[in-house]
């Protein structure tokens, strides 16, 4: 070899490794990103066999269900969480016909997502299962629940007084659509139960809606009846994990639900913190069946407290509007004084956001990780997983 092509081969052959060294390396972080992010995600599972539930209360967000997949929304959340030792972690909502494709069919990955991006920040996930629409065009159940077989799966609704479609709610009373909603809830707990930061799972409220063909009483009783079965087996199926039910109205099927959701070990939630509300505040009596709330501070310390501050919560004191505009901390006191709470779901609207924020940078919300609500390890539970 002339020598001007060997002095270009020492010169070139370092460079080159160097190069390579430098790839590796890259490679060997990248690598080391992936394995750690895999590793937050799936790290400390709850092991077999284990009979406590995992317990961190406190303020949590509510995500608007149209925004779960909304970048930039999404991205501010993540800033605000990780901003905030307040905020515990998120409730996110999945309508039924988000998840299942087709029957057996699940779609996780939008939960899986989320999971992990708070799983590497140190937060937590609540999610809902939302079987029931407050708009009409809402991908409400999965197309195959429209067959015969299960009656069409769904009914219209419309809100008081109104003359169109406001939503629709799933018909529970049909045993083939209780024991479809069953299996979601299996696959849920088999992916979800022993994930450390999957911290709770939920329903929606029981207000069914004013039907547009009015449902007979047998079926209202079917309803109520297969709501309580679909909520013991979730309790089967997720046993260190949280699981919520939502209660505002009838009032006529509340003490029935209420005494199973104890009797299981399930938590009690409420869509609105509403301070002036008369139904959810109606007082108990020998005539008439006692409002939502009522159970809240009698069942305190016993199952869990997990109501939501809503948008319309934020507008008024009252669903009817004849209340007054609250400030959070007329909220914050009304779910934790009067409640009881011990979780509390704050839904995230930009035009309050900076108000709930504030709030929870206050030294009674950030001097405790429950952020000021009760704490104590309900009596339902065999023992709380606190770490």
């Amino acid at each position: 070899m002339k020598p001007d092509n060997l002095m270009k081969l020492n010169i070139i052959l370092p460079i080159a490794f160097k190069r390579i060294n430098a790839i590796f390396i890259a490679a060997l972080f990248v690598i080391s990103m992936i394995i750690a992010s895999s590793a937050s995600v799936h790290a400390a599972p709850i092991p077999p066999g284990t009979t406590g539930v995992k317990w961190h209360p406190g303020h949590y967000y509510t995500i608007q269900n149209w925004a779960n997949d909304d970048p930039i929304y999404m991205a501010q959340v993540y800033k605000e969480l990780e901003a905030t030792p307040a905020l515990r972690g998120m409730q996110m909502r999945y309508l039924w016909g988000w998840i299942e494709k087709s029957p057996g069919v699940y779609d996780f990955s939008s939960i899986d997502k989320h999971l992990e991006k708070l799983t590497a920040i140190g937060k937590r996930l609540v999610i809902q299962v939302q079987t029931k629409s407050f708009e009409a065009d809402w991908k409400l159940i999965p197309d195959y629940l429209k067959a015969p077989k299960f009656e069409g799966g769904a009914f219209p609704f419309k809100d008081w007084g109104s003359t169109t479609i406001d939503g629709y709610n799933i018909k529970l009373w049909n045993p083939y659509v209780r024991n479809r909603l069953v299996a979601l809830f299996k696959a849920l707990g088999e992916r979800y139960n022993s994930h450390p930061n999957f911290e709770g799972i939920g329903m929606i409220e029981t207000a069914m809606g004013q039907a547009v063909t009015p449902l007979t009483t047998a079926q209202t009783d079917g309803w109520f009846n297969n709501l309580i079965i679909v909520q013991q087996k979730a309790r089967t199926f997720f046993p260190n994990t949280m699981t919520i039910q939502e209660i505002n109205y009838p009032r006529e099927y509340l003490k029935q639900l209420t005494t199973a959701m104890v009797d299981m070990g399930g938590a009690l939630g409420c869509p609105d913190i509403y301070p002036d509300e008369p139904g959810l505040n109606f007082p108990p009596n020998p005539h008439s069946p006692q409002g939502a709330y009522h159970y809240f501070t009698q069942l305190s310390g016993i199952v869990p407290i997990a109501p939501t501050v809503e948008k319309v919560n934020y507008l008024n004191t009252r669903g009817d509007k004849l209340g007054h505009v609250p400030t959070i901390q007329e909220l914050l006191i009304f779910g934790r004084d009067e409640l009881k709470s011990n979780y509390i779901f704050w839904q995230r609207l930009p035009e309050y956001v900076d108000q709930v924020l504030e709030v929870m940078s206050w030294k009674r919300q950030t001097g405790t990780p429950s952020g000021g609500l009760r704490a104590a390890c309900p009596s339902v539970y065999p023992s709380c997983i606190t770490d």
